[in-house]
């Protein structure tokens, strides 16, 4: 290689070096970028699928089971009012 084009080699990748450079860290970017966006997406698809569950058992939300006037409870009341009632029955079933 003689001299001349040596040094037009070294001057064309000193020039271009902020090209390369800022490329290169734009798809190391993207690429965290990606990686993150799989990763919410997974948590969002889990915290829809709990969300849809809990609203359906809880009706979070909802308050439709008005059943006495001026008590406004929802189904996670009367959900967490069973579990008590069924935790109380077995203790006590546990100390016979």
């Amino acid at each position: 290689m003689s001299r001349s084009s040596t040094i037009l080699l070294a001057l064309l990748l000193l020039f271009t070096f902020p090209l390369w450079f800022g490329i290169g860290m734009g798809l190391i970017g993207g690429a965290i970028g990606i990686v993150a966006g799989v990763f919410g997406a997974v948590f969002g698809v889990i915290g829809g699928i709990f969300g849809a569950i809990f609203h359906g058992i809880f009706g979070w939300g909802h308050h439709d089971w008005n059943f006495f006037p001026h008590f406004h409870g929802n189904r996670f009341v009367w959900f967490a009012m069973i579990i008590i009632v069924a935790v109380l029955i077995s203790k006590k079933n546990k100390k016979n």
